[in-house]
């Protein structure tokens, strides 16, 4: 048994993109991030110590978004998969980033799947 858990559609303001201009103005991005814990007890009993605090997951996205600005939503996908697997003591996680800049398009998006 594996237990997948999933937060979906997470917004976040943060500084991308290849012109100059682009990074000048914060911009929302969409995160979707998959993962499985390290760890996979039989039962939980209620105890978060033997999960993934996904509010605390969030919570990182946030920060790491916001620490500095990127260029390319790959190297932040990169980043955010391999920060979020060794702080949190993943198995494995898949991080998909959106961003809402091309016209005629509802988005463009990159999905990186890390394992241990």
């Amino acid at each position: 048994m594996e237990r997948i858990i999933e937060i979906k559609g997470l917004s976040v303001s943060g500084s991308i993109g290849v012109p100059a201009e682009e990074r000048a103005q914060p911009q929302e991005l969409c995160f979707d991030v998959r993962f499985a814990a390290h760890l996979q007890p039989k039962t939980l009993n209620e105890n978060l110590a033997a999960t993934v605090d996904y509010a605390a997951v969030s919570r990182r996205v946030a920060e790491l978004v916001q620490i500095r600005p990127r260029k390319l939503i790959e190297t932040l996908a990169d980043e955010l998969a391999e920060t979020l697997l060794e702080e949190f003591s993943l198995r494995w996680i898949e991080v998909t980033v959106r961003k809402f800049i091309l016209l005629n398009t509802e988005y463009v998006a990159v999905t990186v799947k890390k394992e241990k």
